[in-house]
């Protein structure tokens, strides 16, 4: 697979989140989840400095090569963000970033295993390390199959799904994202909804599970909160319900944090019409309560 060149993002919630973290001159921010540096150069085009992080060798590459000016890039997942931005001598910030979940550029690079249209290997890890989706399928016993796609992807026939790939991998290991599709597709009832794959839910329960994204979001929640500056706010944008529970329950029982909406934020029609994928977006925000003047900038962030 050849390095992606630098290409047009368009993040979603743009107005938002700005309305959000309220960038400006002499203030430090972490895009937790860089991806195609969309929301960054929000940011930045504000007179911000960002810290963006991102555990995708494509993502960073694609990032390095715009050279923004404010940016500087880090490896990594979010999750570790704290510890990330202490080994650079940065302690706090004034806001954090994180939207959640897979990003465009990685659905649309079909190599990368994440779409059931497209043929690819049935890969899935967003940091290129560790198990694979393949890896999954091929060798966990159906029961813990079905709890991964009841779990994560909501899908109610998890365990009829499970024993159909078990059944079809004794034939021949399913390597591709293709056949998995059909495979699910085969073993999937009738009655599923119009116009949806019934493999939806079961490739995006596999990708949270190898990317263990819903433990990643709930210690990414912790290390933003322990980076937050007095008057911060955290930014979290979200694409389904498992995520958008863990937001919202999250920043209600954390008595340093203040969220700002009683609801989430949503894309506006005219947003949605023009991209699809901000449809299920949802964006929450919450604030560090205030102790005092947050802290002013220095050369290189926040000694």
């Amino acid at each position: 697979m050849t390095t992606p060149s630098p290409l047009t993002h368009t993040p979603v919630l743009a107005a938002e989140v700005l309305e959000a973290l309220q960038p400006a001159p002499g203030k430090l921010y972490v895009d937790g989840t860089l991806g195609g540096a969309g929301h960054t150069r929000l940011l930045l085009a504000r007179g911000a400095q960002v810290i963006g992080i991102d555990q995708d060798p494509f993502a960073l590459a694609r990032a390095r090569e715009l050279k923004l000016d404010g940016l500087r890039v880090l490896e990594g997942n979010f999750r570790e963000m704290d510890a990330l931005l202490r080994a650079i001598g940065i302690q706090q910030v004034d806001g954090v970033l994180l939207d959640i979940g897979v990003s465009s550029f990685q659905l649309d690079d079909a190599e990368r295993g994440f779409s059931y249209h497209s043929e690819a290997p049935l890969d899935m890890r967003m940091s290129q390390a560790g198990e694979s989706a393949a890896d999954v399928v091929n060798t966990l016993e159906a029961d813990d199959l079905a709890s991964i796609l009841y779990e994560f992807g909501e899908e109610r026939h998890s365990r009829r799904l499970a024993r159909g790939i078990v059944a079809a991998r004794s034939e021949s290991p399913i390597l591709t994202t293709t056949r998995l599709a059909e495979v699910i597709k085969r073993a999937y009832p009738g009655g599923h909804a119009r116009g949806i794959h019934p493999a939806r839910r079961s490739f995006q329960a596999l990708r949270i599970y190898v990317n263990d994204e819903l433990g990643a979001l709930r210690d990414g929640l912790n290390a933003a909160c322990a980076l937050l500056a007095p008057g911060g706010r955290l930014a979290v944008i979200s694409f389904h319900s498992l995520e958008d529970r863990i937001v919202k329950r999250w920043m209600l029982t954390r008595p340093e944090l203040t969220p700002l909406h009683k609801r989430p934020l949503e894309a506006s029609e005219a947003e949605q019409a023009s991209n699809p994928r901000a449809r299920s977006a949802k964006l929450r925000v919450a604030e560090r309560e205030q102790v005092g003047a947050t802290l002013s900038a220095v050369p290189g962030g926040r000694a």
